[in-house]
């Protein structure tokens, strides 16, 4: 078993966020994580005392807010290893990146008779904006299984993969069972038939350390409200000659060179697929929700969230009515069922003890059906996570076996 890192340790920030209450054991980061003061406070600075358009104004204060706007953009371009800040678009989250990419660079680099490959436990993000496509389009989409523990099955999709295959979309980690992709293996596979590889990075970015020129990936998607940052704001990254190459998604203003009622000529990139006014807010509060983490450490994060899970798993895996899902090794989710009982009122009752997760398809229905379940019980770890936390999500699943014989 892992050694637990106990809420008495150096690894103790709890107190940096302050709608954690003592007496509540939050384990739902999976689904959106709470917020440091950090961020909180730079939300809070940006709003009262900076806030003023930006890539407009002339006057002071608004080229101080562009300057913040794009620092924050370099950050987080920096946070991901990206070799430029103009390879990053400011999107409102993985959702809508991936959708981005589905629209422009599949409308114009597939057509009919071109596969994507897809995998089992892919969140509906990863799914439907494809199927979209395909219907438009006429693209044929396939499916990797995973192996026994519920990792995406590398050895599989290397036999899956053909030269018709344009692209791999895959889940850097799974949001159900958090095991983790060897995903410079997958580019390999990918690019070894001509294809791009996608990553849906929402469940690794909070996770690990993320450097998409180190997995040699051509699109990687995030959100913000998962890294500690707001909601409303994420970022697609893609190799700068990827993005030149596509077109605009959505017209309006800041996307354009110039207009007339003839013809309309576009910004370069990023620019070209930020029309409007952007979450200029959201850009700040991820920025500093990436100087906190990066102040902590991911390998140090990733390490305690992997001891929580360990130790979760030991404790849960002592109930014999308790099923667990997933590798031993996931990284900081844990889904498990408890025999004859919906996971909904695993969950109400957990509620009721104050441990707080999550219950249902987890946007993942697909993976529900393989694993021959309509839902899952989710307790998904963060920075602000201690033993209290598991010793509490024991303690509350010992009771749900109690109540229901």
């Amino acid at each position: 078993m892992a050694t637990l890192l106990s809420p008495t340790n150096a690894f103790d920030h709890r107190a940096d966020f302050p709608a954690l209450p003592a007496d509540w054991h939050y384990l739902d980061s999976a689904a959106t994580a709470q917020k440091p003061q950090l961020v909180t406070d730079a939300i809070a600075r940006a709003y009262d005392r900076d806030y003023a358009t930006v890539h407009r104004g002339v006057y002071k204060r608004s080229a101080d807010m562009t300057l913040a706007y794009e620092a924050a953009r370099r950050r987080i371009a920096r946070f991901i290893g990206a070799a430029s800040a103009d390879e990053l678009v400011f999107v409102r989250g993985a959702t809508e990146a991936i959708n981005l990419v589905a629209q422009t660079w599949g409308q114009t680099q597939l057509k009919a008779g071109d596969r994507i490959l897809l995998s089992v436990l892919e969140h509906h993000s990863n799914i439907v904006p494809w199927q979209l496509l395909r219907d438009r389009i006429g693209i044929a989409i396939d499916v990797c299984p995973l192996t026994a523990d519920g990792r995406i099955d590398l050895d599989a999709a290397e036999a899956l993969l053909t030269p018709a295959h344009k692209l791999v979309a895959l889940a850097h980690v799974s949001n159900v069972l958090g095991s983790v992709l060897d995903a410079r293996r997958a580019a390999e596979l990918a690019h070894g038939v001509g294809a791009k590889l996608l990553l849906d990075g929402c469940q690794a970015v909070p996770r690990l350390p993320v450097d998409v020129a180190a997995l040699d990936c051509d699109f990687y998607a995030f959100s913000g409200h998962k890294l500690y940052g707001p909601t409303g704001i994420g970022a697609l990254w893609a190799r700068a000659e990827i993005l030149d190459a596509m077109p605009p998604w959505q017209g309006g203003g800041s996307m354009i060179d110039k207009v007339s009622f003839e013809r309309t000529t576009y910004a370069p990139a990023p620019a070209r697929f930020e029309a409007g006014t952007p979450h200029i807010v959201g850009g700040v509060g991820l920025a500093a929700a990436v100087d906190y983490v990066e102040g902590i450490g991911l390998a140090a994060i990733h390490a305690h969230e992997a001891a929580l899970v360990a130790e979760a798993r030991e404790r849960l895996a002592r109930i014999n009515s308790v099923r667990l899902f997933g590798p031993a090794d996931s990284a900081g989710i844990l889904s498990f069922a408890v025999d004859g009982v919906h996971p909904h009122d695993v969950a109400t009752i957990l509620d009721e003890e104050g441990v707080a997760i999550r219950a249902g398809h987890h946007c993942a229905q697909p993976l529900m059906a393989e694993m021959g379940v309509t839902a899952t019980a989710r307790a998904s770890f963060g920075i602000y996570n201690d033993a209290a936390d598991v010793e509490a999500l024991a303690r509350g699943v010992e009771r749900v076996t109690r109540i229901f014989g």
